[in-house]
């Protein structure tokens, strides 16, 4: 299987099973001397790990992270990190039934056409526990974007039909949500509306918005690696992910240009400033100094206890309705996954962006 490696300077590649033994990423390119340990990058992992409220799935495990290689009496040395977390709590037996046949919404049916084989233990490859190894390599990316002023953080922005209110948003209100709304009463509702779904074996998806600041201009690379094209594939490569908007998205489909256009102007103290951020601080594909605003579309949990129709290997209509343990809505663990996946995206083109310009690699080597 080809495609499991991201990035160019900093490079992750991950590996492993939903249940087979561990799930683990190998990072290559993180430079020598960032302090971490294990600690630090299980407050990542802890984000995303099931069995922690009603809205995921029971399954337990502890994701507790190992790390193998790269770091020496808690610094990276310059080579490469890998990082393992051992699967404890697989029920293989709860997927034994689905070897037959095809889940709908699943990776099933694609899998069978693509290699002939598949592992059915709860989608292998395809199945969101991949993510382990992202968010633990988000963790190092994270990190790296903190020694150099650049933060980023993702809340949920919308459950169902619910949205925030963003008058009532404070950042502290998300890790109190067990949504990860940072708006209270949006949580609440969001938090009736999964209820009434789960009661009716249904499950429901949502909006993720991620904000970058502090992020330099000028990164970002012209044509076909434009830095929000890198974004979108980052976060369209997570597998419950349908849609991505950079700042007004779809929206911009309604305005004008002159609507549309983001005004620049110098403020008293001679610093470049915006009248507004239209462009979710990214122009001609290149950052330019401002926030990076991005939205996730996440879809419903794909495994429902509702009977859906199917098909078989023996070519015969079936219903079926999916046993195991499932999150009957996957948004809140994901925008660890969301948040980690932008973080690697922007260390990989802030590497790149060292060699753009000959007078700042002259400079350097001054």
């Amino acid at each position: 299987m080809s495609g499991s490696v991201f990035g160019n300077r900093f490079k992750i590649s991950t590996w492993g099973e939903s249940h087979g033994e561990g799930i683990g990423v190998v990072v290559d390119g993180c430079p020598s001397g960032l302090f971490i340990n294990e600690e630090y990058i299980q407050t990542y992992l802890n984000r995303r790990k099931p069995g922690q409220s009603e809205f995921s799935t029971p399954r337990k495990e502890a994701d507790k992270v190992r790390i193998l290689s790269g770091v020496f009496e808690g610094r990276t040395t310059g080579t490469p990190i890998s990082l393992v977390v051992f699967n404890e709590n697989q029920r293989s037996s709860d997927y034994s039934q689905i070897a037959s046949y095809y889940r709908p919404g699943h990776a099933d049916y694609t899998y069978d056409q693509k290699y002939g084989f598949r592992d059915y233990r709860g989608g292998g490859r395809s199945s969101g526990r991949e993510t382990t190894g992202r968010v633990a390599a988000g963790a190092i990316a994270g990190a790296i974007l903190k020694e150099l002023g650049v933060a980023v953080y993702a809340y949920t922005k919308s459950i169902g039909p619910v949205s925030i209110d963003y008058q009532k948003c404070r950042k502290d209100l998300a890790l109190k949500s067990p949504l990860v709304m940072p708006d209270l009463e949006a949580s609440a509702r969001a938090e009736e509306y999964i209820l009434k779904q789960k009661a009716e074996e249904n499950s429901v998806g949502g909006v993720i918005e991620c904000i970058v600041t502090g992020m330099p201009a000028g990164i970002g690379e012209p044509v076909f690696d434009k830095l929000d094209a890198a974004l979108a594939k980052a976060i369209m490569s997570i597998g419950a992910i349908k849609g991505v908007e950079i700042g007004d998205g779809f929206e911009v489909a309604k305005h004008t240009g002159f609507e549309n256009n983001d005004s620049f102007f110098y403020d008293e103290d001679q610093n470049l400033t915006k009248l507004s951020n239209h462009s979710g601080g990214i122009v001609g594909g290149i950052s330019d100094g401002f926030e990076i605003i991005l939205r996730a579309a996440v879809k419903p949990t794909a495994s429902i206890g509702r009977s859906q129709k199917t098909v078989n290997k023996s070519k015969e209509n079936v219903d079926v309705q999916i046993g195991g343990r499932h999150d009957p809505i996957i948004v809140p663990r994901a925008v660890v996954v969301v948040e980690s996946m932008v973080a690697i995206t922007l260390v990989d083109y802030l590497f790149q962006g060292m060699t753009s310009r000959l007078d700042k690699i002259k400079e350097f080597y001054k």
